[in-house]
């Protein structure tokens, strides 16, 4: 070996352009027992294996049955996506994990706040965006406005990117609920 020539390491499989060039995101639904501790077993599953959550949402859908859902965006190759399902299909408090991505059509969206500073011009075309993009007006001072906004997420994001150069204070999102089309429960 050469001792001048750099010592060559294997690439990472965090950042070689195979693992990134197939990264795919997925909505997963996860029904679960309503009870202390099961949020925090299914997001440390994540954390544990160096899985990121992009949105998360929790709310108990069946009262008499103490059932909740959560709902996770992830994203990830296929086969890690196929990882974290199984991984979740494993836990004990866990009834059933779907990937609504890929198992059916399936309809998500998220609530936003947006506080947006504005005077003069700058008002009006905030105003005439949020009248184009149907939000809501929730608060408003003589200098500000809070918008509420619901709908798909890149409709949120759209609707965001068009107020930074307005003058975005303030963003609060819920995260990303969804639900299978059709009249089955999957």
């Amino acid at each position: 070996m050469n001792a001048s020539a750099p010592a060559t390491q294997p690439p990472s499989p965090y950042s070689s352009a195979l693992a990134t060039s197939n990264v795919e995101t997925h909505t997963l639904s996860v029904l679960v027992d309503n009870e202390p501790g099961v949020l925090a077993r299914v997001v440390g599953l994540f954390s544990g294996r160096g899985y990121n959550i992009e949105s998360l949402t929790v709310a108990e859908v069946a009262h008499g049955e103490h059932l909740s859902r959560i709902t996770i965006v992830t994203s990830g190759t296929p086969e890690a996506i196929e990882q974290i399902r199984h991984q979740l299909e494993r836990l004990v408090p866990v009834h059933k994990v779907n990937d609504l991505t890929i198992e059916k059509p399936f309809i998500q969206r998220e609530l936003a706040m947006i506080k947006v500073r504005g005077k003069g011009e700058n008002r009006n075309e905030a105003l005439r965006l949020s009248d184009a993009f149907r939000a809501r007006v929730i608060d408003a001072t003589t200098e500000s406005f809070v918008f509420e906004l619901t709908g798909a997420p890149s409709k949120i994001d759209q609707f965001v990117e068009l107020m930074r150069p307005i003058g975005l204070v303030e963003l609060a999102r819920t995260g990303v609920a969804a639900i299978s089309r059709g009249p089955e429960t999957i």
